[in-house]
């Protein structure tokens, strides 16, 4: 096991930096000091994505119409979700249809660790490239990028709850992917769910790798209909579900 640490600088102001201390495991895999948490899954994080957040969302058959879809992520971590639904999208859009992807982030990446991080991927090396290419020096505030083929990406700097709240726009599916809940519980506060559920368009989804007790009483208590589904890998189980019509658990 290698390790490479991240130089922490603290802020003017006394305020918590808004980088992490990484250490890489296995070469190219970060890890999270601050959360004690891998980024990824270390089976294969992208396969993962395809099995936990496309396909629990119903994606890609979902986005296949006109008009645009919006996917909301908490955790942008190293971009792999953006990435490998990209190359999914590329792949199934249709005329007219446009995606439009963002995410929540407090701790973001510099270019150089998000090429490394997803570099274990031959088949999103496109799309890394591209969003390296494009990621800004110094990312903070909101970070809006435009990609060929009709897809956005807005990543939103600081915490989830303060950046949910002050976007404008409904989600149609949502990737909850945050650090592990034991080890960042804030991710996966009823607070929150309940404001990524009034965020939710009409019959809008979610989906998490995340099956612990109270996150999906968390999910139930916000409104949403959840169901456990087979988990990837050595993971049992996952959550999925979709905005309920009928309102608000009581």
């Amino acid at each position: 096991m290698t390790r490479n640490h991240l130089d922490v600088t603290p802020a003017p102001n006394g305020e918590t930096p808004n980088r992490q201390t990484l250490e890489w495991h296995e070469g190219d895999m970060p890890y999270s000091q601050e959360f004690g948490d891998h980024f990824y899954c270390r089976e294969d994080g992208r396969l993962e994505c395809g099995h936990v957040f496309l396909a629990g969302n119903g994606l890609p058959e979902r986005w296949c119409r006109p008009g645009t879809f919006r996917i909301g992520e908490l955790g942008f971590g190293t971009g792999l979700n953006f990435c490998e639904t990209w190359r999914q999208w590329k792949e199934t859009r249709v005329e007219g249809a446009n995606l439009h992807f963002v995410s929540f982030e407090r701790f973001p990446m510099h270019a150089p660790d998000i090429g490394r991080a997803l570099s274990r991927w031959p088949q999103i090396e496109a799309e890394r490239l591209a969003l390296c290419a494009q990621w800004p020096d110094q990312p903070e505030g909101r970070i809006d990028l435009n990609f060929a083929g009709g897809l956005r990406l807005t990543v939103v700097c600081g915490t989830a709850f303060e950046g949910i709240s002050s976007f404008s726009d409904d989600f149609d599916a949502w990737y909850l992917d945050g650090f592990a809940p034991k080890r960042n519980p804030d991710m996966w506060s009823q607070e929150l769910m309940r404001l990524a559920y009034e965020k939710t368009a009409d019959g809008g989804t979610f989906a998490t790798y995340a099956a612990a007790g109270f996150v999906r009483r968390n999910l139930q208590g916000a409104g949403f209909t959840v169901e456990r589904t087979p988990g990837f890998g050595s993971k049992r189980e996952m959550l999925c579900g979709v905005k309920s019509t009928s309102g608000v658990a009581e």
